[in-house]
């Protein structure tokens, strides 16, 4: 049987998780040997295009970090699409738009042209956005950085043709699993450990940081009602909105 090959690709992003895949370490060989990596730029001793990577190879799974931010990033995300079978968005920027797509409340064209200054070409630049605003997502794997056990379960699953099972609940679950004390009501910190999905063992909060939402809302998450917490707590609106779309964007927020 042949190995499954395998494309692991960066958009505009600052590469966190693709480290995070070479930081498998121990397991790093044991992947190597189970798939045919065809292309991964950062891993790669001899630089090649990745436009000519793909054009000698198809793939069986592709892995895009980043969020599109230009004209080339999509141009390249639609050439993965059109290369691969199974196309998996890793990390929160590839996912949900990430820091990248932050909400900002200047325009993109008047932030070049603070840092810029006039310009006619904005290097091809737009609003970032994730990867499923312009193609098919099979799967995601969340995280700012992806977590080195999901990428794990995540091969597993996928080299026994299995889809992986990643948590359904909110970081507040391990938390408490975690026994630690609440950093919302105990000390009154903006902490969106209830709306965010968990996986990352509740590391933050466990080390009595609050939880800042990096790997996206939980499904169903009722932000809504979270958002009227934090208010009663004495949050200005605008921290509220600010710190719920730090992450994600287009989180929904009441009016």
């Amino acid at each position: 049987m042949s190995k499954p090959k395998i494309g692991i690709f960066g958009l505009t992003s600052c590469a966190g998780d693709q480290l995070a895949i070479l930081n498998c370490e121990d397991e790093l060989l044991d992947i190597v040997g189970a798939v045919d990596i065809k292309s991964f730029i950062m891993a790669q001793s001899e630089l090649k295009a990745v436009q000519d990577q793909m054009e000698d190879s198809r793939f069986d799974l592709a892995l895009v970090e980043g969020a599109v931010v230009t004209d080339e990033d999509e141009k390249m995300l639609k050439k993965i699409r059109d290369n691969t079978k199974l196309l998996i968005a890793i990390g929160t920027c590839a996912a949900w738009g990430g820091i990248p797509a932050s909400r900002n409340d200047l325009e993109r064209e008047e932030l070049y042209q603070i840092v810029y200054g006039r310009r006619e070409d904005l290097f091809g630049c737009h609003k970032p956005r994730p990867l499923r605003d312009f193609v098919q997502v099979d799967f995601s794997l969340l995280g700012c950085p992806i977590e080195k056990e999901e990428i794990l379960r995540a091969f597993s699953s996928l080299l026994h043709e299995d889809v992986p099972v990643l948590p359904t609940f909110p970081v507040c679950f391990e938390c408490k699993l975690n026994e630690n004390l609440c950093i919302f009501k105990e000390k009154d910190d903006l902490c969106h450990g209830s709306v965010t999905l968990a996986g990352c063992g509740a590391r933050c909060p466990s080390h009595g940081v609050p939880c800042r939402g990096c790997r996206g809302p939980v499904d169903e998450a009722n932000i809504p009602s979270v958002y009227h917490l934090m208010k009663e707590k004495g949050y200005p609106v605008a921290d509220v909105e600010r710190a719920l779309r730090t992450f994600t964007y287009n989180a929904e927020i009441p009016q």
